[in-house]
Parts: C-alpha cells; structure tokens; sequence
C-alpha cells in the first residue's frame, strides 16, 4: 500500500504540474490568435476611438502578463471568465453546451467498451483464420478514413440515399435523447475510429496473454477455457487498453468538435467553434482549460486503472 501511495503522490505533482502548463499554453495559444475582438465587436466599420474605448472596457489594453494573473486568479475561484461578445459568463456557455456533448461521450462509451473488448477477444480466440484476418482488416480500413469523410459517407449513404435517419440534428434541440434516431450517425462517426484502435490492442493482449507460461500452467492445471480467457488472460490484456481508452477520451473532445459541426449538434463543440468565429477570447480560454484538465483528470485515472490491473506497471510509470 506504501507503494501505492508513494506512486499516487508523484501522479498528483505530475498532474499539478501539468495542469499548470495547460494554463500557460491555452493563455500563450489564444494570445497568439490573430484578429482582435475589439474590432469585431466595434461592427462593420469601426472608428479607432469605439475600439479604444471596447479595448479600454474590457481590459484588453493591459499588459500580457497582468491579464494572466487575473485569469489565473479567477480560476483558482472557479470563475472562467466572462464572454466578450455577450457579457454572459463562461459558465453558462459550458452549462449551455454539456448536455449534448456529455450525451454523446456517455453513449460512445457505453458502446465503445463492450464492442471492442468483445471484437478484440474474438480475433484472438481465431489468431491466424478468416474471422481474425476479416476483423483485423475492416478495423485497419475503417481507421484510416478520416471522421469527417466518414461522416459525410454516412450521411449520404443512410439519410440522403436511402432516407433512413436524419442528415443532421437541426430542429430537434438539446433534448437528443427524446430523438434517438439523430444520434445514430452521430454516434457511429464517433466510434469508427476508437472500437478500431482499443480492438486491435485487445487483440495484441489477448494473444500475448494466452501463450503466456502461467496461462500454459492454468491449462495443465485443468482450468476451463473460458474462466481461462477471461479470469486469467483478460485482465493482463486490458492494461495497455485502458490506458488507450483514456487517450480515446482526450480524442472524443476533439472529434465531438467534428461531428457537432458535420451534424449541427449545439454542444460544446458548436459552442467552442463559434467562439472562435466570434474571437471571444474568454469562451475560447475557459473550454480549453476544462479539455485540457478533463484530458489530465482522465490520464490519471487510466494510470491508476493500469496500476491496479498490472501492479509492475509501476516501473512504467
């Protein structure tokens, strides 16, 4: 337990410091944007005083680093800012936009597991025979379209050919779920890619695991196949998967931006795309910050998972 604490300590200060950096980077990265929000609020033909006095109001005439101390001291409050583009708080574009999102991320995962801990192990229970080498290379097909391509195929395919679901979810709002025919597509897109990945790396564990010398010694020992796969063999070959499945996560909040665009989902992609167009530094700074600690939270937790799964990966780590 000593070590497990030893370990856990030095993930925190990993954690920290790497939170801290997603702080300076996502400051530095919006600094860097070009165009500047004073004259896109100023209108279509703005004066130099009216963008003066935008840039004086909003703070926007102070130095760099004075803005990023008051930044960062909101944040250590829990306050993301305020949008310069409708005086709302960024908060309440994050609350705007979470359930769609969350809703998607939740389903993809809900699907994303099972289907490709069971893909992986059926591949390696036929290592070497047409089901493996027919899995294996529709997995390594479909990871090599890209989401939008894959997206936009599907669209034509199902809901502009044979018009069984709906192109995008324009007119349908944010209660998705009472329309589960609009997430279908949605959903499909957003899983071609990880099922393929997490699939194949269960596969690779499956495999290793089952020649193994104590899976050999559990067979001479008369234990049943099954509990064998499963008791034995699966909980070795998912430690590399989990920690997949937490970059699979990271992945999810770039692709969500894709889809939510490709099918007008108001989520926290639109949302984020949007404030982009708008150059609304804030809304642009508070969601990459709650991306960039969602990706570290995620990454710690798959570190543990793999922990408690393979206690040398320790070393590893």
């Amino acid at each position: 337990m000593t070590g497990l604490r030893s370990w856990l300590v030095r993930r925190l200060l990993l954690g920290a410091g790497q939170t801290v950096a997603v702080v300076l980077l996502v400051f530095a990265l919006t600094e860097a944007l070009p165009g500047d929000a004073a004259v896109v609020l100023a209108g279509d033909q703005p004066d130099p005083g009216r963008i003066a006095a935008i840039r004086e109001a909003m703070h926007l005439d102070r130095p760099a680093h004075e803005r990023l101390a008051a930044w960062t001291a909101g944040l250590l409050h829990g306050d993301l800012g305020t949008s310069l583009a409708s005086g709302r708080p960024v908060s309440s574009y994050l609350a705007d936009g979470f359930g769609p999102t969350l809703l998607l991320a939740a389903l993809t995962l809900l699907l994303l597991v099972p289907l490709a801990g069971g893909l992986g192990v059926l591949a390696a229970r036929h290592e070497g025979r047409l089901l493996d080498r027919l899995i294996s290379s529709v997995t390594l097909g479909v990871y090599a379209v890209p989401e939008f391509a894959f997206g936009v195929l599907l669209v034509t395919l199902f809901a502009l050919r044979l018009g069984w679901l709906p192109p995008t979810a324009v007119g349908y709002g944010d209660d998705l779920l009472a329309h589960p025919a609009a997430l279908v597509l949605p959903v499909v897109v957003l899983l071609s890619r990880p099922v393929c990945s997490l699939a194949r790396l269960v596969r690779a564990g499956m495999i290793d695991a089952l020649a193994s010398p104590y899976v050999a010694q559990a067979r001479r020992y008369g234990i049943p196949g099954a509990r064998l796969r499963y008791a034995h063999a699966l909980p070795n070959a998912l430690a590399p998967a989990a920690q997949q499945l937490a970059r699979t996560i990271d992945w999810l909040l770039c692709g969500v931006i894709v889809v939510e665009a490709l099918f007008v989902i108001p989520g926290l992609g639109t949302v984020l795309m949007n404030a982009v167009a708008e150059r609304d530094v804030p809304v642009i700074q508070g969601l990459a910050v709650v991306f960039g600690c969602t990706a570290v939270v995620l990454n710690l937790g798959a570190d543990l998972a793999t922990y408690r799964l393979v206690p040398r990966a320790e070393v590893a780590a």
